[in-house]
């Protein structure tokens, strides 16, 4: 049950950041970022993993839009 949560704030996630990834919206990984880190605890809870990855996978693409963004952009 708790992988299927980590999924859904997986999808939220995704949603979310794709939105990010618009030139000037930038600054939403900021709060696109914490959202994955707490999919990612609430997978490494379950007994699976997938919900964790996919949270880990998507915290390090928007943490590497985030950097080339210069943090802002």
């Amino acid at each position: 049950m708790l992988n299927l949560v980590s999924i859904v704030i997986g999808f939220v996630t995704l949603a979310l950041g794709l939105i990010a990834f618009v030139p000037l919206l930038g600054w939403m990984n900021w709060l696109v970022i914490p959202i994955g880190i707490v999919g990612a605890a609430i997978g490494a809870m379950s007994s699976s993993n997938g919900g964790r990855n996919m949270n880990l996978v998507l915290i390090v693409i928007f943490a590497l839009r985030l950097m080339l963004g210069g943090g802002i952009i």
